[in-house]
């Protein structure tokens, strides 16, 4: 297969029509934009059968920087829909292969740390309260995510208390003492 009908392949599995496979090819940002609607076609279908071949076709494009950015935006739609964090590591855990197949090994790196982040949040979100070594391990982003969006009392107060930043820590604080959070 060429580039130009993996491109093609993956507007057509998804409906696309209104897009120009041939600038898609030539344009990084029109290709970009492609994929971001290709992933959310495929985050919106009940189905997972499809995601790791999605994956893997936009792996083969030459610009990895977009590849990357389109397999982490799947990653977040998934991650948002899962109904619990076995789902979602079994999930995760049949697209690691084709993950690992990035070049750059800071691209590897970061969907790792986002896949690790999001089965933090599905555990705490299923009523897991982590450890402070658990939320030491968080990225920055999920500790805010966290604190911003958690009802549990506990998680608010080891965020409020270990987070990273002054600014997470301090969301935290505010959310607790504000009102009792709702139970999730």
């Amino acid at each position: 297969m060429t580039w130009r009908s993996d491109v093609a392949e993956l507007l057509a599995e998804a409906g696309i029509v209104d897009v120009d496979v041939d600038e898609a090819v030539a344009d990084d940002h029109t290709r970009l934009s492609a994929y971001l609607r290709v992933v959310s076609v495929a985050a919106s279908s009940r189905s997972r059968d499809r995601d790791r071949a999605i994956v893997a076709t936009i792996l083969r494009d030459p610009d990895e920087s977009a590849a990357k950015t389109a397999v982490v935006a799947l990653v977040d739609e998934i991650a948002m829909k899962a109904t619990g964090p076995a789902e979602f590591r079994q999930w995760s855990h049949e697209l690691l292969p084709h993950i690992d197949q990035f070049k750059v090994e800071a691209f590897r790196e970061f969907i790792h740390r986002r896949i690790h982040d999001w089965l933090l949040y599905l555990s705490v979100k299923d009523g897991h309260v982590p450890t402070p070594a658990e939320l030491a391990k968080a990225t920055d982003w999920m500790q805010r995510f966290l604190a911003e969006t958690s009802t549990s009392p506990a998680v608010l107060a080891l965020i409020a208390e270990s987070a990273n930043t002054k600014k997470t820590r301090n969301i935290a604080k505010n959310r607790a003492g504000s009102r009792q959070p709702r139970t999730e």
